[in-house]
């Protein structure tokens, strides 16, 4: 038998590392990651993580072998460990339906080894997940960072807390609430979340944010070409992360 195909193998994270504090792992710029077995497969498949949404994280943390704190990882590395998650338990060929206004339904193909990262500027990570932006019509200074896990179950409480409590949630201004770190050089939390919700934040201003926000988050981007039975290729699709990604051929 060929242990070799069994051995953690080494994924390299989107933000090279440059984001943690030094003492994470993370740091390092990769992860180790073993190979989807019938026990992660359980997991995806659990009832109860199905309900709470926890399901795909749960499944990512019993596959990586580097042993950091799982609340630590950014949210752009993590979906990069799913991809890798999917390549090394059915290899790199993805098929699914694809679709478009120009084109009927047909079964595509795509590599997922040939996803690319996105261009960014690494002169701007300084060895802390911390961003500087003057908004563009009110001049305030900000500083924000990226975002991880932990502040995405922080934000995803929230939200269901303003839903139940309000009928309706702020995702736009309850995300910026967790991403902004400062205004002005005022850290105190509370002045943050004032002014975020403030007149003073301006729909322009948080548009231009936002767009920086994204220009600066390192990611794996899910575009490739699509090659069709024929051998057509259909250049630069998007791939989607439906059920099919990790139960390939169940049509779920």
């Amino acid at each position: 038998m060929n242990e070799s195909i069994y051995a953690p193998q080494e994924v390299d994270l989107p933000s090279k590392g440059l984001l943690y504090e030094p003492s994470n792992l993370l740091s390092k710029g990769t992860v180790e990651m073993k190979v989807m077995s019938a026990k992660e497969e359980d997991i995806l498949t659990n009832i109860n993580f199905l309900k709470k949404g926890t399901a795909l994280d749960k499944m990512l943390q019993s596959l990586i072998v580097t042993k950091f704190d799982y609340n630590t990882l950014l949210i752009a590395d993590k979906s990069t460990l799913f991809i890798a998650a999917r390549i090394l338990a059915y290899g790199k060929d993805y098929q699914f339906i694809y679709e478009d206004s120009e084109t009927s339904a047909v079964k595509v193909t795509v590599d997922l080894t040939s996803l690319k990262e996105k261009e960014i500027d690494y002169s701007l990570f300084k060895n802390k997940n911390e961003f500087q932006f003057i908004l563009p019509a009110s001049q305030v200074n900000i500083t924000f960072k990226l975002l991880t896990h932990q502040d995405s179950i922080n934000i995803d409480n929230e939200l269901t807390a303003l839903q139940s409590k309000v009928g309706t949630g702020g995702t736009v201004t309850t995300t910026l609430k967790y991403q902004i770190t400062s205004i002005n050089g005022e850290t105190d939390k509370k002045a943050v979340r004032e002014f975020v919700t403030s007149d003073r934040f301006l729909s322009r201003d948080s548009i231009s944010l936002r767009n920086y926000i994204n220009s600066v988050t390192p990611e794996t981007l899910l575009v490739a070409d699509g090659v069709t039975p024929d051998g057509t290729v259909i250049k630069e699709i998007n791939v989607p992360m439906t059920a099919e990604f990790f139960f390939p051929g169940s049509g779920l």
